[in-house]
């Protein structure tokens, strides 16, 4: 990575506003909010939890408490991801924020050359960088493409396996491709890490709350290119993310709300874009692939229980 002039503040004001969302992250959200605090940048932090049980909060203050840059909103209950971020949007100041997932690490460079980025491309509504393992490799959801429910339909029936062609060329993820050399406009990035230029968000609008857990962020990006803003991955940029920190102690739950959400993206965007009984097959689709996978869970359970285990 080049190194970039350092936006700065205007006015008094930071130049970035960074929002966690924190739902029992352990240490890792002090680790996130250090790294965060470290970027050489004018910015704020909001840490809006969403009634962690676990020693997460108590970490961060008694490693940053007393930093006058951090605040930390106790909403009491787990009200999403969307809800979460979208009220400690509400006290947010910066022209540019970033929405940032308490396990992801960012590098002492990161924020600033994004900001530059962002500066010097007006069409970007949101940017994304490349998104690491702990490992080094690149992370599955890095940079995709929006979910095609054809290709899902196909998938779960395996009709794939007939008949190879039914999805070719069309996949979801696209970290199989070599980086590209230079920030390029993509369809989606991580969710785990969006940052935002304002002046988009007030024209695009927040979060959609109906989602709890997952596909919100599809959503925005959907929502983003419609309004004609442009989703860059800045490729020189990454981040370290520990995938699924908040999210381990209650597998089914996780798997309900993704369902949830994939059903209702789809019939958002892409129900009334088919014929009747195809996007009637494909919800149908995503509610037997979520009974499916209570079905295995509960056969795991009464083989564990069998066993002793």
């Amino acid at each position: 990575m080049s190194e970039s002039p350092v936006p700065r503040a205007h006015d008094g004001q930071p130049a970035l506003s960074v929002v966690t969302v924190n739902f029992n992250a352990g240490d890792l959200l002090a680790d996130c909010v250090g790294a965060v605090l470290a970027s050489a940048l004018a910015l704020e932090v909001f840490v809006s939890d969403n009634g962690s049980a676990d020693d997460s909060l108590r970490l961060l203050r008694e490693r940053h408490g007393d930093d006058a840059r951090l605040a930390i909103m106790e909403n009491g209950v787990n009200l999403g991801f969307a809800r979460g971020n979208n009220i400690a949007l509400a006290r947010t100041k910066a022209p540019y924020l970033l929405f940032l997932n308490p396990d992801c690490i960012v590098g002492v460079d990161t924020l600033p050359h994004l900001l530059t980025f962002m500066d010097a491309t007006p069409d970007a509504g949101m940017a994304g960088c490349v998104i690491r393992n702990p490992d080094g490799s690149e992370q599955v959801a890095s940079r995709r493409n929006i979910p095609d429910p054809w290709v899902g339909l196909v998938r779960f029936l395996h009709l794939e396996r007939i008949w190879p062609k039914l999805t070719a060329g069309k996949r979801l993820n696209r970290t199989d491709e070599p980086l590209p050399a230079s920030p390029t406009p993509v369809d989606a990035i991580s969710g785990s890490f969006m940052l935002v230029r304002r002046r988009a968000l007030e024209e695009v609008g927040p979060l959609d709350e109906g989602y709890f857990l997952h596909c919100e962020d599809l959503d925005w990006f959907v929502r983003f290119q419609r309004a004609g803003w442009a989703i860059y991955l800045v490729p020189d940029a990454q981040v370290v993310h520990h995938k699924g920190a908040c999210s381990t102690g209650r597998p089914l739950a996780v798997e309900w709300h993704k369902h949830r959400g994939m059903a209702r993206f789809f019939r958002k965007f892409q129900f009334r874009d088919h014929v009747l009984p195809f996007s009637l097959l494909v919800v149908a689709g995503i509610w037997a692939h979520f009974a499916l996978l209570l079905l295995v869970h509960g056969a795991r359970r009464l083989v564990g229980i069998g066993t002793g285990r």
